[in-house]
Order: structure tokens, then C-alpha cells, then sequence
């Protein structure tokens, strides 16, 4: 014969049982609803993509130590600062793939931002709405740079050209690294001064 308290006891734990059933039901069924909400909010549309557009690009070449005009379409944004990333991406995306004529790696994430500042006029840049370009790189991109003075040199100068190419208003530029004033690129070319953009872009035929 069952004693008594074993009766009470079974009968506790089936009610408690049955409680928890319902509880985990129920609980189902909020999450089910909740998920069948954020389908619905969900965007019926892709989001939009920054249309293509032509940039020129001035890519460097070890080879001769030129810096050749190079016609690219390109998605990129309005806003100005990243439509400046965008374009220097793209100019570090050439130097990372195989075969490049100025092999750097990293690619595009070497480029963190792009910051266009108004240039107080003076006798270098008379022009009100002159802009300073500040290229912040990252230290990744830095740290795997190869070192020398024409190499440093000629991704600085192409990076600089490029700017002013697509966004003539920029007469000047300066580097940071992961936001702070670094020296040198890779030991040579200094990081330190104001670039003017002008100097960087060639003329037809010559080196920089």
C-alpha cells in the first residue's frame, strides 16, 4: 500500500509539472509572435547602392617610379570624406592583389578615414574653399608596409595625387596613424609634414 505522503507528494510534482508545461508554451508562444513581428517590420526593399561613377585613380609603378592615370567605376557615396575613402580603397586594393606594379598589402582596410578640412587662404593656397585632406591609416597597414624611400614615397605621393584628382578642391594633405602623428610610413617618407596635392600629380609622360 502507498503511504500517504508518497500520494501527496506525486500529486505536487504532476501539478508542478503541468505548470511548467504551461509556462514553456506559453513563453513559445511570445517568441513566436515577437519573431513573426520583426518579419513583418522587416524592409520589403534592398537597401540602395551608391551609384557607379568614373574616378581616377594614380597608380604608382616600382618600376619606373611613375604614377599613371588609371580610369576606374566606382560605387561611391555623397558624402565627400567617404567618397574620399572609397576612392583610396580602391587605389589600395591595386597595390594588394598579385602582380602589382607597387606591391603593398592591406587593401582597402588600410584606409580608417578621411577627414576634408577648410585651408585658411595663404600664399600656398589662396583659393576660400580649399580643402586639407587628413588620410587616417591604419597601423596594420602601416606595419606591413615595405620599407624604403622610393616605395614610401611613391604610395604617399599616389595617394595624395588620387585625392586631388577626384576632389580638386583639396590642395593639401597630412597623414595620421590610427589617429595619431606617426614620424615616417616605414622609416623614410615623412609623416610629418603638409603635402601639397598638386605636386603629386605628373605631368604627361613624366615621373614625379
Amino acid at each position: 500500500m502507498i503511504p500517504r505522503y508518497q500520494k501527496v507528494l506525486f500529486v505536487i510534482l504532476l501539478v508542478a509539472s503541468l505548470a511548467m508545461a504551461g509556462e514553456l508554451w506559453h513563453l513559445r508562444q511570445r517568441a513566436h509572435q515577437r519573431l513573426l513581428a520583426g518579419e513583418d517590420s522587416a524592409p520589403t526593399q534592398a537597401p540602395e547602392v551608391a551609384p557607379a561613377e568614373q574616378a581616377t585613380l594614380l597608380v604608382a609603378n616600382d618600376a619606373d617610379a611613375s604614377l599613371l592615370a588609371q580610369a576606374r567605376s566606382l560605387p561611391l557615396p555623397a558624402d565627400p570624406g567617404a567618397r574620399a575613402r572609397a576612392i583610396l580603397g580602391s587605389l589600395l586594393d591595386l597595390y594588394a592583389v598579385s602582380g602589382s606594379s607597387h606591391p603593398v598589402p592591406g587593401g582597402a582596410s588600410g584606409i580608417a578615414q578621411v577627414f576634408l578640412l577648410a585651408v585658411p587662404g595663404s600664399k600656398d593656397s589662396p583659393d576660400p574653399g580649399a580643402q586639407l585632406a587628413v588620410v587616417n591609416l591604419t597601423g596594420n597597414f602601416v606595419a606591413g608596409h615595405p620599407s624604403g624611400i622610393e616605395t614610401e614615397t611613391l604610395t604617399v605621393l599616389s595617394i595624395c595625387g588620387t585625392l586631388h584628382a577626384n576632389l580638386p578642391r583639396v590642395t593639401q594633405v597630412r597623414f595620421l596613424v590610427d589617429g595619431v602623428q606617426r614620424a615616417t610610413l616605414a622609416g623614410h617618407a615623412d609623416l610629418t609634414r603638409t603635402y601639397l596635392a598638386a605636386e603629386a600629380v605628373p605631368s604627361e609622360g613624366s615621373n614625379p
